[in-house]
C-alpha cells in the first residue's frame, strides 16, 4: 500500500512553497515543519484586530491600532543611536511613528509630509504621547482595503517572519484537495462541522478572536480528525490482537471460591464487577486485552489473582509481571496467602535467579508444575518457556507501550493480557494511551479501610514533628519518612536521606530507624525492608517513591519532606502506602518554599483522597506531557487536539472508530476508503500496516 496520489502535493518538501529558501526551510524544521502538510496543521495561536479605528481614545499600550493619518513633519535624530520620529495626526490626536536605524530617503518616500496614509501597529506611550514603533503596515488609503480586519499570528521559530509564514501558508492551502468525508455523517451534522478543506481554510484565516478558540467548529473538526485517526490506529491494533486466535479459558470457580471463603471481608461491588468482566473476556475465543485501573488501595491484587485463577482452573498457567524487583517481591508476598488458600503453586523469577536454582524453576515451569509465576522483565528471556500460558498480568507503571503488550502476548500461543495500573489516569489520557484495550475501573475502597488524615506542616516546625514521632513510636506505631526529590542529582538525594537518617537515629535511638535508597545493594535493600516489615525498625527513611512500593499494614504515619518537590500523582501514591491496617493513619506533608501552584497541589491532596479527581486536577495544572513524563509516556503528539480541554472529543472518536471498524473491518467501504486517506494524512503508518496485514 502506498500513499494516495491525491495527497502528494501536501507531502512535497517545504521548500517547494514560494518564499521558502534553504534558510527559512531550516527554521521551519526546528518547528517540525518539513512539508506543506505540517504547515496546514500548524494553526495560528492569536491574532491582531486590524479594523480601522476612528479614535485612539481609551486604547491601552500593547493594543494594535489601525488609523488613517495625515503625515506631518519628520524629526531627524540629532545624534546617532537616537530614534527618527514622524509626527502624524489622526484618530482624534497627534502622535509619533518611531523608527530606529532609519533610512531617511525611504521614510520620505513612504511617508510624504501632507499626504494621507493608513498605519497599523502596536500602540505605545512615551512621556504621555502615543506612539507606534516600527508600524507593521504603512499603506496608501486605496491599498488599505486589502488589509484583513483580523490578522492571524502563527507560532514562529527564530528567523521566520509572519510574512514568510503567511505567503507559504496561502500556497500550501491551495494544495489542500477536496477529500471524501471520513466522519460519520450524522455526527458531522449534529456538531455542525465543515468539510476538511473548508475547516483548514477557516482555521488558517480566522475572522475574529472567537474563531481561535478550541470550540470553534473548524478547529474542533480538525482536532477530531487527529483524535479519530489515533483511535482508528488503536482500534485496528485491538482488532488484530483479537483476530490472533485466543483460547477460551473457562472458569470452574472452584479455586476462586476457596480464596474468597478465606478472606475476612467481602469484595467490593467494583471488585466483583471487574472479576466478572475479566472472567467473561477470558471465556471468549478472542484474546483479551484489558486494563484494570484502580486507585491506591482499591484491591487490584485480589482481582488480578482471581484472573490468574481462571487460567489455572482452565488447566493453564498465569504470569504476573512487575517493573522492579521490589514490586515483584511485594506481589509475591501479597499473593502467597491467597495461593495457599487455593492450593496453587506460586513461584518468583527475577534476574537474581542463577545457576541450578534458575534451571530448576525453568524446568518446573516448562512441565507445568508452577501454576502462577511472578517476575520482572526476566520472564521475557528466550529460555523462559511455559507449558500452557493462558494469562499475562502486567503491572503497568507506564513502562509498557503497545509494542511490549503485543510481545508479551506472543509468549503464550494465545495468552490473554491484563494490564494493571495504580495511577488513576484522567479519561482522555487513558483513551489516548490505552485506547486499544477494554477498561475495568475499581472506584470503591475495600471495607475497613480507614480514611487518611492529611496535614500540611511548614518545614520550620521540623522539631515538633520529630517530637510527635517519638511519642507515636513509643506507642508501637510505624512511620515512613520520604526525603525530598532533588532533581539534579542522585548524590544529593542520597546525602539528604543519609543526613535525615542520622538525625532521626540520634533523636529516636539506635535500631529504631532504617534506610533504603536507590544505591543500596539489593540484599541490603531487602534486609532493610524485611526489618521494617517485621516491626524491628519503627521508622523507614527512603529516597524515592518506588522504594516504598511496599505493603506494611502496621505503618500508619507517612512523613513527606519537601512535599512541594513531588507531583500530585506521586504524593497520592506515597500517601496510599499508609491506611492499610486497622489504625487511623496520618500523612504529614512538610513544605519549604511554596509557589502558588505548589500550594494548590498540596491543598488538593488535603481535601480529597479520590485519585481520579486528583489526576484530573493534575492534568489541568500540568498538562498531558508533564503528567506522565513525555519521554516514556507513549502519548501521541497532537498538533491541534488538546487532551486537557478536549477529552470529550477523544471519547467520541473512540466510539466512532470502533463503530466504523465493526461495520467495515477492512476499511474497504466508502467511508472506510476515506478513513484510509485520513490515516495517511495523519501519518498513522502503524495502522496502515495493520490493514494491509489484516
Amino acid at each position: 500500500m502506498s500513499r494516495p496520489a491525491v495527497l502528494f502535493p501536501l507531502f512535497a518538501g517545504i521548500e517547494t512553497l514560494p518564499g521558502v529558501g534553504p534558510k527559512s526551510a531550516k527554521a521551519f524544521e526546528t518547528m517540525s515543519i518539513t512539508r506543506p502538510r505540517d504547515l496546514i496543521l500548524t494553526l495560528p495561536y492569536t491574532g491582531h484586530d486590524r479594523s480601522l479605528r476612528t479614535s485612539l481614545q481609551g486604547m491601552k499600550a500593547g493594543e494594535v491600532a489601525t488609523v488613517e493619518v495625515t503625515v506631518g513633519r519628520h524629526q531627524k535624530p540629532a545624534t546617532r543611536g537616537r530614534p527618527y520620529r514622524v509626527v502624524v495626526e489622526g484618530g482624534g490626536t497627534t502622535f509619533h511613528l518611531v523608527f530606529f536605524s532609519a533610512h531617511p530617503e525611504w521614510l520620505a518616500e513612504q511617508l510624504p509630509t501632507g499626504q494621507k496614509r493608513v498605519v497599523s501597529g502596536k500602540l505605545d506611550f512615551f512621556d504621555g504621547i502615543p506612539q507606534i514603533v516600527h508600524p507593521d503596515h504603512i499603506l496608501r488609503p486605496e491599498e488599505a482595503r486589502d488589509l484583513p480586519a483580523f490578522e492571524p499570528v502563527w507560532p514562529a521559530a527564530a528567523g521566520l517572519t509572519q510574512k514568510v509564514i503567511y505567503k507559504a501558508m496561502q500556497a500550501a492551502l491551495e494544495r489542500v484537495p477536496e477529500l471524501e468525508e471520513w466522519i460519520d455523517p450524522a455526527l458531522r451534522a449534529r456538531e455542525g462541522w465543515p468539510a476538511f478543506r473548508a475547516a483548514v481554510t477557516t482555521a488558517q484565516a480566522p475572522l475574529s478572536a472567537a474563531e481561535l478558540a478550541p470550540t470553534a467548529p473548524a478547529r474542533q473538526r480538525l482536532a477530531y480528525d487527529e483524535l479519530f485517526a489515533h483511535q482508528l490506529t488503536l482500534s485496528l491494533a485491538r482488532a488484530s490482537l483479537r483476530r490472533a486466535k485466543g483460547r477460551p479459558s473457562v472458569a470452574t470457580g472452584k479455586l476462586q471460591s476457596k480464596v474468597l471463603a478465606s478472606l475476612p471481608y467481602r469484595p467490593t461491588g467494583a471488585q466483583e464487577r471487574a472479576m466478572r468482566e475479566i472472567a467473561e473476556d477470558m471465556a471468549r475465543p478472542e484474546r483479551m486485552s484489558r486494563l484494570l485501573q484502580g486507585d491506591v488501595g482499591s484491591g487490584k491484587t485480589l482481582v488480578a489473582f482471581a484472573a490468574l485463577l481462571v487460567a489455572v482452573e482452565a488447566g493453564g498457567q498465569g504470569v504476573m509481571m512487575a517493573p522492579t524487583e521490589i514490586l515483584a517481591r511485594q506481589h509475591l508476598e501479597g499473593l502467597r496467602p491467597l495461593a495457599e488458600s487455593a492450593g496453587v503453586v506460586l513461584e518468583l523469577l527475577t534476574g537474581r535467579d542463577k545457576g541450578a536454582e534458575r534451571a530448576a524453576k525453568l524446568a518446573a515451569l516448562a512441565e507445568g508444575r508452577i501454576q502462577v509465576l511472578v517476575g520482572t522483565h526476566a520472564v521475557f528471556q528466550k529460555d523462559v518457556v511455559f507449558k500452557d500460558l493462558r494469562l499475562a498480568v502486567v503491572d503497568e507503571q507506564h513502562r509498557f507501550g503497545v509494542a511490549q503488550r503485543m510481545e508479551l502476548g506472543a509468549k503464550g500461543a494465545a495468552a490473554d493480557v491484563l494490564v494493571m495500573t495504580a495511577t488513576p489516569i484522567p479519561r482522555s489520557l487513558a483513551l489516548a494511551q490505552y485506547g486499544d484495550m477494554d477498561v475495568s475501573v475499581l472506584d470503591e475502597k475495600p471495607a475497613g479501610r480507614q480514611p487518611i488524615k492529611t496535614v500540611l506542616v511548614s518545614a520550620r516546625r521540623m522539631d515538633e514533628v520529630v517530637e510527635r514521632l517519638r511519642v507515636a513510636v513509643a506507642e508501637g506505631r510505624q512511620c515512613y519518612w520520604v526525603c525530598p526529590l532533588v532533581e539534579e542529582s542522585e548524590v544529593m538525594n542520597l546525602t539528604a536521606a543519609e543526613e535525615r537518617f542520622k538525625q532521626l537515629r540520634a533523636a529516636l535511638g539506635e535500631g529504631v530507624v532504617g534506610l533504603v535508597h536507590g544505591q543500596l545493594p539489593a540484599a541490603e535493600k531487602d534486609r532493610a525492608m524485611a526489618d521494617f516489615n517485621a516491626g524491628k525498625t519503627k521508622v523507614l527513611v527512603a529516597t524515592t517513591v518506588i522504594e516504598v512500593g511496599v505493603n506494611v499494614p502496621n505503618a500508619s504515619i507517612m512523613v513527606i519532606e519537601g512535599a512541594e518537590t513531588f507531583g500530585l500523582a506521586q504524593l497520592h501514591q506515597l500517601r496510599g502506602r499508609v491506611g492499610r491496617g486497622a489504625a487511623a493513619s496520618t500523612c504529614l506533608m512538610l513544605y519549604g518554599n511554596l509557589t502558588e501552584a505548589g500550594q494548590r497541589r498540596l491543598e488538593v491532596l488535603r481535601d480529597t483522597e479520590d485519585g481520579f479527581r486528583i489526576a484530573e486536577e493534575d492534568l489541568a495544572m500540568r498538562g498531558a506531557g508533564d503528567l506522565i513524563g513525555v519521554a516514556q509516556s507513549g502519548l501521541p503528539k497532537f498538533r491541534i487536539a488538546d487532551l486537557e480541554r478536549q477529552s470529550a472529543l477523544m471519547a467520541l472518536a473512540q466510539t466512532d472508530a470502533r463503530k466504523l471498524l465493526a461495520e467495515d473491518p477492512d476499511l474497504t467501504g466508502e467511508r472506510g476508503q476515506a478513513a484510509r486517506v485520513l490515516l495517511w494524512l495523519m501519518e498513522q503508518d502503524k495502522a496502515i500496516r495493520l490493514i494491509s496485514v489484516g
